[in-house]
């Protein structure tokens, strides 16, 4: 019986740490030299396109912004490179065996960047629980303005709850800070507390 008790707070330990973790990958041009990139502005056309409500749009490139002047970067009129995003969505569908004689858990009915909250069920039955959730992900492209190339690309795979609107801002603002940690790439290789994989 008891350790039936902690199932719920066990799922409960697992939602919350799941929901904090922002899995972050990047991927660059090894030929250049990152440090020569002082400024830089955001590229219109490519924000336009991203598929995601314009209040998220504001939060997030707010959130760029504040990440950019911490790493010394100055918005400029003419830039040496020009920073996009692009969002989508991914589905994810988990299937947990239970062999306790109780079928019930948390879940999430879906996150990504339209995100609803947790749900507990549970009946006497034995089965599978099947939950399925949406993650939102979120690129962050840095184009040189001479070379009209893209030279660095961050990108944070995390769930992204709605509902209470500062948690959603500092949440964007945590998936931003995770992404641009690797950047520029030559910090982020240095630093042992980063580790990411290639996009």
């Amino acid at each position: 019986m008891k350790a039936l008790r902690l199932l719920p707070l066990l799922a409960i330990m697992l939602i919350v740490s799941s929901c904090s973790t922002v899995r972050v990958a990047s991927d660059y041009d090894q030929t250049v030299n990152f440090n020569e990139y002082k400024t830089y502005a955001f590229y219109k056309p490519g924000i336009d396109k991203a598929e995601i409500s314009d209040l998220d749009k504001k939060r997030v490139l707010r959130a760029i912004e504040k990440e950019m002047e911490a790493k010394g970067f100055t918005k400029s009129e003419n830039p040496a490179v020009l920073v996009s995003i692009f969002a989508k969505a991914n589905k994810r569908v988990n299937v947990y065996q239970n062999n306790f004689g109780f079928r019930g858990g948390w879940g999430w009915g879906g996150f990504g960047w339209g995100g609803f909250g947790p749900w507990w069920g549970g009946n006497a039955f034995y089965g599978n629980n099947i939950s399925e959730r949406t993650e939102g992900i979120l690129y962050i492209d840095l184009l040189d303005v001479d070379k009209k190339q893209l030279v660095w690309q961050g990108k944070g795979t995390a769930s992204l709850v709605s509902g209470n609107v500062d948690k959603r801002e500092a949440r964007i603002q945590e998936i931003v800070k995770e992404i641009m940690e690797v950047y520029p790439p030559a910090l982020a290789s240095n630093n042992k507390d980063l580790t990411r994989e290639k996009i």
